[in-house]
């Protein structure tokens, strides 16, 4: 199995997981990076609050989603781009979680995916002082980037899952996982959790 994964990221409007007001997905097959998606999003309804904070990190307005898509649209053009694939965040659990609950919000179901940490797996590849995902990303050589842009923090997640399966002679994501002593993860947990 070659390295085929798809690398998301998200930002919110608040500090509500539901709040989700850009999204950047990145497709890696065979070790490459072969297409992008990005939107902006209206967040699901209730959770349109912007907060201050949010905004000095990621630069979004609310006039900056008044006519973006809303979660529901992006959800469907998010699944039909990622197909099926693992998808790979850096801190996985909060994107995750913004996933999960954005859908919750609106009343959706998630298909049945699985997904890996890009920061966990650094941990165990590279000896840095820091493993946010900008100095991960300058360790790989990957230094210019707008960080905090949804679509190139995925690109920079996606790129150090590439160095990261390098560096371990990983010639497929398990290979990288087990040598990193990672496992996937279901999106959806099982009922009986």
């Amino acid at each position: 199995m070659p390295l085929d994964f798809t690398a998301i990221d998200f930002e919110t409007a608040n500090g509500n997981s539901a709040s989700a007001c850009a999204v950047g997905l990145v497709k890696v097959r065979d070790g490459k990076i072969v297409d992008t998606y990005s939107t902006l999003i209206n967040p699901p309804t209730g959770w349109w609050d912007f907060h201050p904070g949010n905004i000095r990190v990621h630069g979004i307005y609310p006039k900056d989603v008044e006519t973006a898509p809303t979660w529901p649209e992006v959800l469907e053009q998010m699944l039909a781009f990622i197909d099926g694939d693992v998808l790979i965040a850096h801190n996985a659990s909060f994107d995750m979680g913004v996933l999960r609950k954005a859908t919750e919000a609106v009343g959706g179901t998630l298909p049945e995916l699985h997904y890996a940490c890009s920061l966990l797996i650094s941990r165990k590849t590279y000896h840095l002082d820091s493993y946010r995902l900008n100095q991960v990303a300058y360790a790989v050589g990957h230094e210019e980037f707008d960080h905090h842009d949804a679509l190139a923090d995925s690109d920079a997640c996606a790129r150090i899952i590439i160095h990261a399966a390098n560096r371990k002679d990983a010639e497929d994501l398990d290979g990288l996982l087990k040598a990193t002593n990672q496992k996937l993860k279901p999106l959806v947990a099982p009922v009986d959790e």
